[in-house]
Formats: C-alpha cells, structure tokens, sequence
C-alpha cells in the first residue's frame, strides 16, 4: 500500500507523458503477471474427513500424480469439510476397531480384519495405520481449524497433520490442547487457534461444506473435484487423478 501512494505521488509530480508512462509500466506489468497467474490457476477441491482412512491415502495418491504434472504449480487445492459420522461422541477410551466393531455389530475379529486390510493398503503408500491406537474423536473442531489455515494458505499442512496425528500417531483430534498445537506446527499463531477453538467461529463455513457436498451428490469422501468440471471419487490410483488432472487443465487455460 505504501508503494502505491509513493507511486502516486511520483506520477503526480511527472513533468511529461514520457516520465509519466515509464513510472507507470512497471506498475502495469505487474497486473499483467497478477492476471496471467490468475487465469492460469485451477483449483482442486477435496471433500475429506479426518478420521475416514482412504481420505489420507487418497491424499496421497492424488499428490503422486500432481508430482507428475508437469502445471503442478498453477493447482490451487481446497479442502473440504465433510463428516462420516457427525453425531460421534469423543470418548479417548475407545480405540476405533472397538468403535467399528460395535456401530457395524461385527465380532471384534471381524473389526481387526478389516482394519487390517486397510492398513496393508495405507503401506503401500507410504503411510503407517495404528487402528488400535487411533481414538474415536468427532472431526467438527478439525474442520474448523482447517478453515483457520485456509486464511493463512495452510490448509494442505494442517491437513497432513491432522491425518498423522489420527491415524498414525493416536492423538485424540477433537482435544483443544492437541487442534492448538497442530495448528502451531502450521505456522498459525497460537492466541488465534485458541480463540477459534473455544468460539464457534468458522462453524458456519463448515456447514456450508456439508451442504454444497450434498447438492453436487457426494455420499462417500474422499471426492475431488477438478475446476468445477470434473469429479474423481474415492482414493483412486495416481494414473487416474493425473489423466482427470490433464483433462480439466487443457480446458481450464
């Protein structure tokens, strides 16, 4: 903003057109870089969960094929609220195979097998599962934090974090202490997560999330959505984010 007044006081004081028309074409050429990038940005919009698996190895796949993209760059991701189970009390006693056994009505046997079978998936790329580590927490908090990051263009880190600290590390994610200091790791200053947290502030914004996923159709997470164009749903392989990932490009520019 100082620049800008420097710069109007300057053309102010320009004796001829010619001053006046170098002083101005940086100024121009900026707008012109400022537009080009603009154009030339696609955004990508994930509507996720923290405590739902193929979200985080979905992630994953997706970064992958954006590693292949050769306009890597010009993508501009979005994440998106969404909640598999909404009405789920935290309770930090309850690991998510007990969880899982009980809401299905499953032996626990059963709960430990597929449990199993998801962590084999999640090794393949590259990420460790510990389901009887992992705590049952609602994912509201999360959610909202999430948006707190998307202030500070942190939302894909924190994110990240988020995943780790439920799947991987046994954090509980709906606990204030625990949002704060993945918030912190972030880069977002303390005083504001805890303000956040303890309002109900980007509660609102969540639930505009919620219902924007239910008019474009979502009814399982992860679903990416590619310029408003195109959709990928659930954790597909690298080879297919990257193909849809060309496709919208190509007519996004």
């Amino acid at each position: 903003m100082v620049a800008f007044f420097e710069f109007v006081y300057h053309f102010e004081r320009s004796r001829d057109a010619n001053s006046r028309t170098n002083i101005l074409l940086p100024f121009l050429d900026l707008i012109k870089v400022t537009t080009l990038l603009n154009i030339k940005t696609m955004n990508v919009e994930i509507w996720s969960d923290v405590m739902c698996p193929f979200c985080y190895i979905g992630k994953r796949k997706f970064e992958k094929a954006l590693e292949q993209f050769p306009h890597k760059k010009y993508i501009n991701i979005i994440w998106k609220s969404f909640q598999l189970d909404p009405d789920s009390v935290t309770d930090p006693n309850l690991n998510t195979i007990d969880h899982l056994a009980k809401r299905k009505g499953w032996s626990k046997q059963q709960a430990q097998e597929t449990t199993a079978h998801v962590t084999d998936i999640a090794k393949q790329v590259g990420l460790e599962f510990n389901f009887d580590k992992a705590v049952v927490a609602n994912s509201f908090d999360a959610h909202r934090l999430s948006h707190l990051a998307k202030k500070y263009n942190k939302q894909n880190d924190l994110e990240e974090q988020l995943f780790k600290a439920y799947f991987t590390d046994g954090k509980n994610t709906a606990d204030h202490k625990i949002l704060t200091k993945i918030g912190m790791e972030s880069g977002i200053e303390e005083q504001e997560i805890v303000n956040v947290l303890k309002s109900d502030q980007y509660a609102a914004e969540v639930h505009e999330d919620i219902v924007q996923a239910q008019k474009i159709g979502v009814q399982g997470v992860p679903f990416f959505v590619l310029d408003r164009k195109y959709a990928v749903s659930g954790a597909q392989e690298p080879e297919a984010f990257l193909e849809t990932l060309i496709k919208a490009y190509e007519e996004h520019i």
